[in-house]
C-alpha cells in the first residue's frame, strides 16, 4: 500500500513510493540515527574512534537497504563508505598498516 500525502501548498496527491513497515523501512531509519549519531560525535570532536563506528554501523545499514531495494546508487555510495570508515578504523587501531 502506497502512503498517500496530500501537499496543502499545490493541492497536489504525492504518493510514497518506499516500502513502509518491512525490514528495510525499519534498517533504514536505524541506520540514519547511527550516521546522525556519527555526525554529532564528529562534529563534537568526542569519543574518537567511536564515531567511525557509528558511521560504519549506519552506512552497513543503508548499503543492506539499497541491495533489498536493488538500487546500485545506494549500494554504490555506501559501499564505498563503508570502506572509508574501514580504512579509518585500520589506521587509528594499526597505525596505518591496512
Amino acid at each position: 500500500p502506497l502512503e498517500i500525502i496530500m501537499n496543502e501548498k499545490t493541492k497536489r496527491i504525492i504518493e510514497s513510493v518506499t516500502p513502509k513497515g518491512d525490514l528495510s523501512w525499519y534498517v533504514k531509519w536505524i541506520s540514519s540515527i547511527f550516521i546522525m549519531l556519527a555526525m554529532v560525535l564528529t562534529a563534537s570532536h568526542i569519543l574518537y574512534p567511536l564515531n567511525l563506528f557509528f558511521h560504519l554501523v549506519g552506512v552497513s545499514g543503508w548499503c543492506f537497504v539499497g541491495y533489498l531495494w536493488h538500487d546500485r546508487s545506494l549500494l554504490l555510495l555506501n559501499g564505498i563508505a563503508i570502506a572509508i570508515f574501514i580504512m579509518g578504523i585500520l589506521q587509528y587501531f594499526f597505525g596505518g598498516a591496512y
